[in-house]
Parts: C-alpha cells; sequence; structure tokens
C-alpha cells in the first residue's frame, strides 16, 4: 500500500463507519491454491487495513471462481448525490439520529444536515436533470436562489459543459437576471407615515400664514422703499463728512459699519436698471453717467 494511505479521508471514512455499523460490503478474494488454501485478495484493500486497525482477524468474503483482468472497483456503480440524500431521508425516517450517521461517514453534523435538506427548494424537473450525476452540495444553495425555469436552464448548461461545480452554479447565478431570481425584491414607494389629513390641514395653515406676510410686505413696500431712500440719502452725506467719519471711525466703528451698508444698499430696480446699463455701448453708458450725475446734484440741492 502506497505511504499516507492511512491518513487519507477515505481510510478514516471506511474506519468510522466499520465501527459505528460493521463492515457492510464484503471482501473479494480468490483461491490461488487449493493445497495450501492460500487466497488472493481482489477487492477491500483499505477495508482490510481498516479491520487490521481496529484489531479483526476475521472478514465476510466474497470468493470469486474467475481471476478476472479488472478491478471490482471499477464495476461498482456509485451512489448519485440524489440518490445519497434519499438514502440519509430514509435512514432518518427508520429512526437513525443525525449523530450516528455523521459518525459513520466521518463528517460533522452540518454536513449531514446539508445533504438531508439537499433538495429543498429545488423544483421536480431540475431534480430529475440531478438524478444521476454526482455534484457538490453547494450547488444547490445557489439554485434555491433562482426561480423553477432558471433552474432547470442553469443545470442544463452545467452538464452540457460537463462541469457540475459550486463556482459554475454562482456564476450562472450572477447572470441570471433579476425578475429569475427569487431573493429579488422590488423596492417599494415609501408610504408617508401620521395622517394625511393632519398633514393638509398643517399645510394649509403654513401657506395661509404666507400669504398673510406676503401681503403685509406688499402693503408696507412703497412706505419702507420712501424711508430707505431718505435714510440713504441723509446717511450718505453724513458720512461723506470726514470729521464725521473719523470721529464714528475713532468711538462708534460698528456703527460706522452700519451706515456703510444702509448707504451701498440698493433696491432691486437699481439693481436691474444698473445690469441694463451694463449691457449698453460704452457711448450710452457715458451718456446715462452725465445724466444720473446731474440728477443726483438736483436732488441734492433740492434737499438743501
Amino acid at each position: 500500500m502506497p505511504d499516507g494511505v492511512m491518513t487519507t479521508r477515505t481510510f478514516k471514512q471506511i474506519l468510522s463507519s466499520i465501527k459505528e455499523i460493521g463492515l457492510i460490503e464484503p471482501l473479494s478474494v480468490i483461491e490461488t491454491d487449493t493445497e495450501s488454501d492460500s487466497y488472493l485478495l481482489l477487492d477491500g484493500n483499505l477495508r482490510v487495513l481498516a479491520l487490521k486497525e481496529m484489531g479483526e482477524d476475521h472478514a465476510p468474503c466474497l470468493i470469486a471462481k474467475d481471476f478476472e483482468t479488472y478491478t471490482y472497483n471499477h464495476r461498482i456503480n456509485r451512489l448519485s448525490t440524489v440518490q445519497e440524500h434519499y438514502m440519509l431521508r430514509r435512514a432518518i425516517d427508520q429512526g437513525v439520529s443525525k449523530e450516528r450517521l455523521a459518525r459513520a461517514f466521518n463528517v460533522n453534523l452540518s454536513t449531514i444536515n446539508s445533504r438531508i435538506n439537499l433538495l429543498h427548494g429545488i423544483c421536480p424537473p431540475a431534480v430529475q436533470l440531478l438524478q444521476d450525476h454526482q455534484f457538490s452540495p453547494d450547488i444547490t444553495k445557489f439554485l434555491r436562489k433562482m426561480k423553477a425555469a432558471r433552474q432547470v436552464e442553469a443545470i442544463e448548461l452545467m452538464i452540457a459543459s460537463d462541469k457540475i461545480t459550486g463556482p459554475h452554479a454562482e456564476a450562472l447565478l450572477k447572470a441570471t437576471p433579476p425578475e429569475q431570481r427569487t431573493d429579488h425584491t422590488i423596492n417599494k414607494p415609501e408610504e408617508p407615515k401620521g395622517d394625511p389629513l393632519e398633514k393638509i390641514v398643517k399645510l394649509e395653515k403654513e401657506m395661509s400664514q404666507v400669504q398673510t406676510q406676503y401681503k403685509d410686505a406688499e402693503a408696507n413696500y412703497g412706505t419702507d422703499l420712501l424711508n430707505l431712500v431718505v435714510a440713504k440719502g441723509y446717511l450718505s452725506k453724513l458720512t461723506g463728512n470726514s470729521e464725521v467719519s473719523q470721529y464714528l471711525s475713532q468711538h462708534y466703528e460698528d456703527i460706522l459699519d452700519s451706515f456703510e451698508l444702509v448707504v451701498n444698499t440698493v433696491t432691486m430696480e437699481q439693481a436691474l436698471a444698473d445690469d441694463d446699463h451694463s449691457a449698453a455701448p460704452d457711448e450710452d453708458e457715458k451718456d446715462v453717467a452725465v445724466d444720473t450725475g446731474e440728477k443726483l446734484e438736483e436732488y441734492e440741492t433740492g434737499d438743501d
């Protein structure tokens, strides 16, 4: 036997199975010499090693009549993954515990659970396609996220490429349109919280307050604008006096800043007029500037 055979997973599973439920498949031998009563082992080397490991010196055997040139293992039909699932389900139904099955197969309990629930969420046509194939149980967790028609299509693609593997199933899941996935959720618009009627009443009150404030501002706009123009003219003269301006800057600098802010304030009409003047030709701007200067002089003379 090659070195390291007794450390392989297969040997450990055989050893665990024999310890838990005994030898299921007898050894295959053939008689080599009728006089010496010696036999040649044809099949079951790992089982013999497991029995020796357990200290057994007897084992049931099947005696072959002809010395075949092929190995017996090559003629054994292995259980498919789906058939193994049915076998485990039948054992559970007959009262065998999951813990005992885990010990017999030398696997942890989660592996037994995954194999027992292998076909949960898989449609019958997809199960029929997988019936005679061996595959990793991991592919079913990706197939469950697909709808029935997409499950069948994905399995047919894996069978056609002879790659029924987890990574292949995951790649097919990523290529699946959202409408063919079971885990796809449509984002619903959030429903407004609270009583809609109460919100409408509140909105109407706020609109009424805004309209009242707008009407008050519209009614007082002319008076406020006139007061601003008069105050601006007075403060312009006041801050234009160098002595007053120097005194305010030394003793009341914050008041002087407020006066200059009022002086530099322009109305909306003036701002629009300034924009129109800036868009006019240069000669027109000069005429407007001269005309404006004359009007300012007349206004100041009138105030005096």
